[in-house]
């Protein structure tokens, strides 16, 4: 990764959760990772604990790094997300949107 500054937007990953056959499924979709848990603080704490391994990862992979902290999901996925942020602004869902920081460490 270069040493350019990163834009304060870059430090917010956009994330969200829904129920799938009595499991919450929690995405980051500026990495393109998923978790699976009983509850929804459950899922949560496991999809931060997954991007804070990914990032450290990532940062630590000289030849490729820049390429996974650039990945994205699928166009299908942020549909999802953006539909998901409309319904639950309209309905009570069994669905959330929230957002993550991303993890950063002093070098």
């Amino acid at each position: 990764m270069n040493n350019e500054l990163m834009n304060p937007k870059q430090l917010i990953l956009r994330c969200y959760a829904k129920q799938e056959e009595g499991l919450w499924v929690a995405v980051c979709l500026d990495f393109t990772l998923a978790v699976q848990a009983e509850t929804l603080p459950d899922a949560k704490i496991k999809l931060e604990e997954q991007i804070e391994f990914y990032v450290s990862e990532a940062l630590n992979d000289k030849e490729y790094g820049g390429q996974l902290l650039s990945r994205s999901a699928p166009l299908s996925s942020w549909l999802e997300y953006y539909f998901i942020g409309l319904m639950s602004s309209v309905y009570h869902s069994a669905s959330v949107i929230f957002s993550e920081t991303m993890p950063l460490r002093l070098v």
